[in-house]
């Protein structure tokens, strides 16, 4: 009897190493689309997040007949306790236009912890004073609009709120507060950006005298955009039309990495005269930039609280909540401390950032740009030439989109 013998038929090693390879080469190839696709959400959800705050601008002014201020807020009960950065009697008119935004973007719930007394642990709180009443003493730690931005025990000051995070930006968690993706824009001057109308109670830091009066007026000279510091500002004050001007843009948050988008130079500190004759002053300093790896400083960080969008309510330093158009998107950061510095917008999208334009519109801005001359002086009160208060900025396309009024004609496309 003659036994049928059954042949068992299988992959090869060789035929299964070539399929393997073959889907290997397939991963390869659709895993950069799809971390693509993902980046492209996530930019369409950054930027539906900015048109949300752009219509809180608009509804904003509809209701009060004015923008929010950046640097508004409450005053101290004296001169020694406005000085004095910690103080919890008020917030030293130090919050940024984002705290008065809240209820128009659907955080009705923060703004009405703000804006009543806050009470922390329960023990008898502070004495401070109500506008239009005797000193009254209340069981709150702290008062209506809370303190400094900078007081880690105030809640609302660490909340996070993500209608301010940009979804591609992984930061989070100390040594930040509330972290904010985006900023308020402050135009094409540097000097006098971080005090804008004035400095403190009694202290002028202006150029031209020792009162309230010199800082305004360098204010006026120098701080050209939409949001000046301390100051009230309206539509109407934008001359150059909404739609040819920024209002705000987009910033990457400080991750700890020593980014010099992110984080300020930590090689010297350059005078307010340096950075302001040369917008580039810490770019041109040898061995500041690492040149094997030209987005990051050398060295350590220079500070591990004052950062990138570090203080989302915090507008006593630009570097948490203002931008600048003098240097491109993704340019390094450059300061001289409390008065002068030079904050350009920044992100984590590749090739450039949003900007949110005054008539509410979001636009993407490459960092190709043309911005002008990044050396060239900044307008200021005793500038000269095209350095002289009333100028057309020097830093081309870029720097003409961030001015409110400086008669220039946008007459291309960005």
């Amino acid at each position: 009897m003659q036994k049928t013998r059954i042949q068992r038929t299988g992959f090869t090693l060789v035929e299964l190493l070539v399929v393997i390879a073959i889907i290997g080469v397939l991963v390869g190839l659709l895993l950069p689309a799809v971390q693509a696709a993902r980046e492209a959400a996530r930019r369409m959800s950054c930027s539906n997040n900015f048109k949300q705050i752009g219509l809180g601008i608009h509804n904003y002014h509809s209701a009060y007949k004015q923008l929010p201020k950046q640097g508004g807020g409450t005053s101290a009960l004296n001169d020694n306790q406005h000085h004095n950065r910690n103080c919890q009697y008020s917030n030293r008119d130090s919050l940024s236009a984002l705290v008065g935004l809240l209820p128009f973007f659907e955080q009705q719930a923060i703004w009405e912890v703000i804006s009543n007394p806050y009470e922390n642990d329960g023990a008898p709180g502070l004495t401070y004073l109500i506008p239009g009443h005797q000193w009254q003493s209340e069981v709150a730690d702290y008062p209506p609009m809370g303190p400094a931005p900078r007081h880690v025990e105030y809640d609302p000051w660490v909340t996070n709120i993500p209608t301010l995070r940009c979804p591609s930006d992984p930061g989070q968690g100390l040594p930040a507060l509330g972290r904010t993706n985006y900023a308020a824009c402050m135009g094409d001057g540097l000097y006098a950006v971080n005090h804008g109308v004035f400095d403190t109670r009694n202290n002028d830091v202006g150029s031209s005298g020792g009162n309230w009066q010199g800082s305004r007026e360098d204010a006026r000279a120098a701080c050209r955009g939409v949001f000046v510091m301390h100051a009230k500002m309206k539509f109407r004050d934008i001359l150059d039309g909404l739609s040819n001007t920024i209002a705000m843009g987009e910033i990457a948050t400080d991750l700890g990495d020593n980014d010099n988008r992110t984080v300020a130079q930590n090689g010297g500190t350059p005078s307010n005269a340096q950075i302001r004759q040369n917008p580039s002053y810490c770019r041109d300093q040898s061995g500041w930039i690492d040149a094997t790896r030209p987005q990051f400083w050398t060295g350590a960080p220079s500070s591990a609280t004052t950062a990138r969008g570090y203080r989302w309510a915090d507008a006593n330093d630009a570097i948490f909540s203002g931008m600048l158009t003098t240097l491109p998107p993704n340019s390094e950061i450059c300061s001289a401390g409390r008065t002068t510095g030079n904050y350009p917008p920044s992100s984590r999208h590749q090739g450039g950032c949003h900007v949110l334009m005054a008539d509410g519109a979001v636009k993407f801005i490459t960092d190709s740009i043309e911005a002008g001359n990044s050396r060239a002086e900044s307008v200021w009160l005793n500038g000269n030439g095209d350095a002289a208060p009333g100028s057309q900025s020097p830093y081309g396309l870029w720097g003409a989109l961030g001015t409110r009024a400086a008669k220039e004609t946008i007459s291309q496309e960005f």
